[in-house]
């Protein structure tokens, strides 16, 4: 029995040291989204930079200028603080020429748009937050672009047909009091790895223990 609790303990030993490992990743990651959020508000990413667009970059303050396709808008689904509805995806086409996904913000079920072709073509100018497509869709549920039913914000997915589109979004920042409302980003990272570390370590001794005893019973026997 001792001999057999060996690999139990090595793989519950493993599993403390992978949760300290998430822990130091995780504190990385909160201290780069608050530099981030503290820092001023940079140009959006051009195509030469889409290459190195991954995870670090995420949540980084952006400012960028163009002109909205409002009839090109899609609405994915949402569920915030404010109850259930739809997060308000457009496409601007910059001034540098390439087509950034806009988040506008949170609609409410039961809230409509204004009709796309009565919006004003005028230049706006958006800062809001760096954030990673999100491909295939929600829990259990694939979107499908022909019902034009979106259940995460795959821009890649959304902006077919369009040219140059930038493989991120930016969350726009809250401007006003109307619908749909912008600025709700989502900024938590539960960091609960210390505890889930110590039950793995505590899990790995007592295991030891066991074997421990197991091992002296056999000698005393």
């Amino acid at each position: 029995m001792a001999i057999a609790l060996l690999p139990l303990i090595a793989i519950l030993l493993g599993l403390g040291i992978w949760q300290v490992e998430r822990r130091s990743w995780k504190l990385a990651l909160i201290e780069r989204v608050e530099r981030g959020l503290a820092a001023a508000p940079v140009p959006a990413p051009g195509p030469a930079e889409w290459p190195r667009i991954d995870s670090d970059a995420a949540y980084r303050k952006l400012r960028v200028t163009g002109h909205y396709l409002p009839c090109r808008t899609r609405l994915a689904q949402a569920v915030t603080d404010l109850g259930p509805g739809k997060w308000v995806m457009t496409p601007l086409v910059t001034d540098r020429g390439f087509t950034l996904f806009i988040n506008r913000g949170f609609l409410p079920d039961g809230q409509t748009l204004p009709d796309c072709e009565r919006g004003p073509d005028t230049s706006v100018t958006v800062t809001g937050l760096l954030r990673l497509s999100e491909p295939k869709g929600g829990f259990l549920r694939a979107n499908d672009p022909a019902a034009n039913r979106w259940y995460s914000r795959d821009v890649a997915a959304m902006g077919q047909g369009l040219p140059a589109v930038a493989p991120y979004f930016v969350d726009a920042d809250r401007s006003g009091d109307g619908w749909p409302r912008g600025g709700m980003t989502v900024l938590r990272f539960p960091n609960n790895h210390l505890v889930y570390a110590l039950t793995w370590f505590g899990l790995a001794l007592l295991t030891a223990w066991f074997a421990w005893r197991a091992w002296r019973g056999r000698g005393e026997a």
